[in-house]
């Protein structure tokens, strides 16, 4: 009887969540002063480093921790501005230390403007009281829910009426100090994303870059910024109590020195010569989806995924692809099989379905496995359990598993592209994106020998078809006709979901 009310009681709150959604003002987009990125700091150690080389320049972040240490070093090299824009940002030891290093650098009086997607932002907690209250640092939400609640099922129900606006999705990662040096690339802000969590890490690659394609980063992210979507996080949050209690939080300090030591100005200096020396040269293209004017449901972002079918119609020999989520558009797909039907070797590493962390974005992916196959597809999936996974995460590895999350493309051996999207249609035609593509032939084969690894049996399975016409999955140690799933209950989740009409929302 109790369970009747409970649920009769539920039914009405949904029925009037719904009407009340339906009734609500849609939230307006806002006009503000345009801003613009501050033009190169001609501080000493820029440079110095300017007199080492000018050109465009490219070092890879492979690893996890590699990555964390050039990012904090970068933020307290900043003497001017810092432009950081994201997609997540988890509260977690490495979502600490950024913010703690962004506020040193707010300290010194350096520009920070920090833009995130609103997709995991629940309530009042956008951001924390000392980034939203500090006069050096400039928060912005985009694309932002207007009802705001501390729970994701509820937010969407208040918010339903707007569903189609709030489909489309910021993905973008960019960070950019002193219009000098960028990242980009696939990470989010949180352990996962740096090897630093406690049992599930990802496999993931940005690039460090130097020279005149830090200035057209910049010009992307200052698109986004002066969005009519972006909104300052204080005219979203009313509340008086902003942001969770910082003392209760995993402390950024609590980085192990192995991962990042603090430096003096001469140490830094150093560092960053010795980076510059061994970079690697490369012609740079910034892929940029354009950010929307009026309403962001009425202009799908294909910019870059044309740039991507037209990459891969350039290919003569081979196209090697990691993607953590791989659901082909009829685009990309047509474009995979002109290149194969020319004599081009395609290679593709995906998750499998055990690592992957979106079980319904594994279930669209499945039912274009035996086509991709049937192709000449040359497909891996990553193991969770992989041999060699201890390059991504730090130890102990006997509990930790791990997934992919890189996005990138190698075409030719003399093409690199790299940066947030997918290869997906939620990449391709729902969220905005951006990446690099790179021509040079070094970059391209540096890319391909940190990924080779990744493409071993010990690390993934090999995908074919046997002489009975089943699928199989080949590793070091087994071959199965099925799935590898972790339990039977995975597989019929996965078979449930693949028979549901939502791979366009994949």
């Amino acid at each position: 009887m109790r369970d009747c009310r409970l649920m009769s009681r539920w039914i009405t709150v949904c029925i009037a969540s719904l009407v009340l959604t339906a009734c609500a003002t849609p939230l307006e987009p806002l006009s503000l002063p345009q801003e613009k990125t501050l033009a190169p700091s001609k501080s000493t150690l820029w440079r110095k480093l300017g007199s080492v080389r000018s050109d465009n320049w490219n070092f890879l972040l492979n690893d996890g921790a590699v990555a964390l240490d050039w990012r904090l070093r970068a933020i307290d090299s900043a003497t001017e501005s810092i432009a950081f824009q994201t997609f997540l940002w988890e509260i977690d030891v490495v979502g600490m230390a950024i913010e703690e290093h962004l506020l040193r650098a707010a300290d010194r009086g350096v520009r920070v403007r920090i833009l995130i997607d609103d997709t995991f932002l629940l309530g009042d907690n956008a951001a924390s009281e000392s980034l939203r209250s500090h006069p050096n640092i400039d928060y912005r939400i985009y694309n932002p829910f207007k009802r705001r609640t501390n729970s994701f099922a509820t937010r969407q129900i208040f918010n339903l009426a707007e569903f189609h606006r709030l489909d489309h999705r910021m993905h973008n990662k960019v960070m950019v100090v002193d219009n000098q040096v960028a990242i980009v690339g696939g990470r989010n802000i949180g352990d996962e994303y740096f090897g630093l969590h406690e049992s599930a890490n990802f496999r993931d690659m940005e690039l460090l870059v130097g020279g005149a394609v830090v200035q057209e980063i910049s010009d992307g992210f200052d698109l986004y910024w002066n969005n009519e979507w972006s909104f300052p996080v204080d005219i979203l949050n009313a509340s008086s109590k902003h942001g969770p209690d910082l003392n209760s939080l995993p402390r950024g300090s609590a980085l192990d020195e192995d991962l990042h030591r603090e430096e003096n100005d001469e140490t830094r200096l150093q560092m960053w010569g010795m980076i510059v020396e061994r970079a690697i040269a490369g012609q740079p293209r910034v892929l940029l989806d354009m950010p929307p004017v009026g309403s962001p449901s009425s202009q799908p972002p294909v910019q870059l995924s044309i740039d991507i079918v037209n990459l891969v119609d350039s290919a003569t020999s081979e196209i090697r692809i990691v993607s953590a989520y791989l659901i082909p558009t009829a685009e990309f797909e047509s474009a995979m099989e002109r290149a194969e039907m020319r004599g081009v070797e395609v290679h593709i590493l995906t998750n499998s379905i055990r690592s992957n962390n979106h079980i319904t974005a594994h279930s669209a992916y499945r039912k274009h496995i035996r086509t991709l196959l049937e192709n000449g597809t040359n497909l891996h999936e990553v193991k969770v359990d992989a041999k060699d996974r201890e390059t991504y995460m730090q130890p102990p590895m006997e509990d930790k598993s791990l997934a992919l999350h890189a996005k990138l493309m190698i075409v030719d051996k003399e093409k690199v592209f790299i940066g947030s999207a997918n290869f997906d249609p939620r990449s391709l035609r729902i969220n905005t994106e951006t990446g690099l593509l790179v021509h040079s032939e070094e970059l391209a084969l540096q890319v391909h020998d940190a990924v080779s690894v990744d493409f071993l049996p010990r690390n993934s399975w090999q995908l074919g078809i046997a002489e009975s016409g089943q699928v199989q999955w080949v590793s070091d140690e087994r071959q199965l006709n099925h799935l590898p799933s972790q339990s039977v209950m995975q597989s019929i989740e996965d078979w449930f979901f693949a028979h549901l009409p939502i791979e366009g929302e994949m």
